[in-house]
């Protein structure tokens, strides 16, 4: 019976969805998978605004990275580029962690940059 056990709970750990300590529910949208409901439907927003021109955004990136000391890297969600040259960089949250909140800090103290939240 005891060699039967781990192989039961092995089982069952595999039919139950690891659920999101934030309960952030991924989304794929285009085939790119999104870590929270949240932005996807913020990229969603962002992709109709470039086709709709204008005055809107030109382009946007995902996920641009930041170097940061120790090795680290810190990726903020979108970078929005408008005609002229302004840039907006906005991370799309739930929860800010204490941990995103020191990142934040360290990213805009290291370069120009002004993180928005969504």
């Amino acid at each position: 019976m005891n060699q039967k056990l781990p192989h039961i709970r092995e089982l069952l750990r595999h039919q139950r969805p690891k659920k999101n300590k934030y309960s952030a529910i991924k989304t794929k949208i285009d085939g790119i998978t999104f870590d929270s409901k949240k932005e996807a439907e913020f990229y969603s927003m962002l992709k109709a605004a470039v086709a709709a021109g204008g005055e809107g955004p030109e382009y946007f990136l995902r996920q641009v990275p930041f170097d940061l000391p120790g090795g680290v890297k810190y990726r903020v969600d979108f970078m929005v580029v408008y005609p002229g040259g302004r840039i907006q960089y906005i991370d799309v949250k739930g929860t800010r962690t204490p941990m995103y909140i020191f990142k934040k800090k360290q990213v805009e103290a290291l370069y120009p940059v002004k993180i928005e939240e969504r």
